[in-house]
């Protein structure tokens, strides 16, 4: 869609956007892109109203704003997304190019940004994997993945001025409290309740490792939010929304929940897009991330434990809305959701008595 000439048929095409306005602005505030413009959905990225931008010389970018309606006060938040990208952009994290930020709503009725598009492609199901990384370049995007992770936690926040992202201290403890009460106020809406929910919660909180000093913890760092390039190396991480400062081993262990081996129970979503031959064991990313970052793990099984509770209680809110009505249960496989929270209680058990 050309953007030569912008109307309000342009508006309405590309929801969340006034073209006209977006494009004065871009004009102004980041010059490289020289009109017209066609704007291109893109898909994924958390519901945020996600285009591609192609000028009149060949150059692409992606602009990003949070989706319409009403959202929570730290939901979608664009302004926590660019500070992340402009700061780790001077270090060996790979993010997109930085090209502009608006934090003037009159614009276009909400903050939005701009940065580089990448080449590259995030993987969310097996079929993804099949299509983008082919067997003979699977251990290769599997050491980038885990050694991206580990430079990001090399990263002094102070140092590149994201040293205010966040608290520093506690950050299990902070989460605990938070998914914990949760889970209590979700009980009644979805019926369903478990005593592991409990138990385990308090075992984490009296059992809370020393975290050493904060660094920046993605939050959802997995290969959905991970751009592979045609190499077969990270290209970009993205998505850094719920980014924030804490203890790099909740992040860690987040990442090793999210990569399937061979023996994993399948998940009700299907199989992770790692469930295929070629790629490397999460113990062989264990010890590779151990190796780069010298980072003692002898309690990682504590984190894991905590990201499956913290995984169940997210998804028994979720299940409580559907169940409550306040969501629509069309095409959507409430067992497998119910079935998904039990799976995660019963990962963070077995990690926990992993522990002994």
């Amino acid at each position: 869609m050309s953007a030569h000439t912008p109307s309000a048929e342009q508006d309405a095409a590309i929801p969340g956007y006034q073209v006209a306005a977006v494009e004065a602005w871009l004009a102004t505030h980041v010059p490289q892109l020289k009109a017209p413009l066609r704007w291109t959905k893109l898909e994924g990225g958390h519901s945020n109203l996600t285009y591609r931008l192609d000028d009149a010389q060949g150059r692409a970018a992606v602009i990003r704003r949070p989706p319409l309606g009403q959202l929570l006060p730290k939901a979608h938040d664009m302004g926590r997304e660019w500070a992340l990208i402009s700061a780790l952009g001077k270090t060996p994290v790979p993010v997109p190019e930085a090209m502009g930020f608006c934090e003037d709503p009159a614009v276009t009725g909400a903050h939005f940004y701009v940065m580089g598009l990448i080449d590259g492609h995030p993987l969310y199901k097996v079929e993804d994997t099949e299509r983008w990384v082919p067997l003979p370049l699977r251990e290769r995007m599997a050491h980038s993945f885990i050694d991206v992770l580990a430079d990001l936690h090399s990263v002094d926040p102070d140092a590149v001025g994201l040293g205010d992202l966040g608290k520093k201290d506690d950050y299990i403890g902070r989460q605990l409290k938070t998914w914990y009460r949760s889970w209590n106020a979700s009980i009644e809406g979805a019926q369903l309740d478990d005593e592991r929910a409990h138990r385990l919660q308090k075992f984490f909180l009296d059992n809370v490792p020393d975290q050493g000093p904060a660094r920046v913890v993605h939050g959802d760092y997995g290969t959905h939010n991970t751009l592979i390039g045609p190499d077969g190396t990270l290209a970009a991480v993205v998505d850094w929304e719920i980014s924030t400062l804490g203890d790099p081993l909740a992040d860690l262990a987040y990442a090793l929940n999210q990569w399937a081996e061979p023996g994993d129970p399948v998940p009700p979503r299907g199989p992770r897009p790692t469930a295929l031959p070629g790629f490397p064991s999460r113990k062989t990313l264990t010890d590779r991330y151990a190796a780069r970052t010298g980072r003692d793990l002898s309690k990682l099984d504590y984190y894991i434990g905590f990201n499956h509770w913290k995984s169940a209680c997210i998804v028994h809110g979720v299940y409580a809305r559907y169940m409550e009505g306040k969501k629509s249960t069309v095409g959507v496989d409430m067992e497998g959701l119910k079935r998904s929270i039990l799976m995660s209680l019963d990962a963070a058990q077995a990690a926990v008595e992993r522990l002994g």
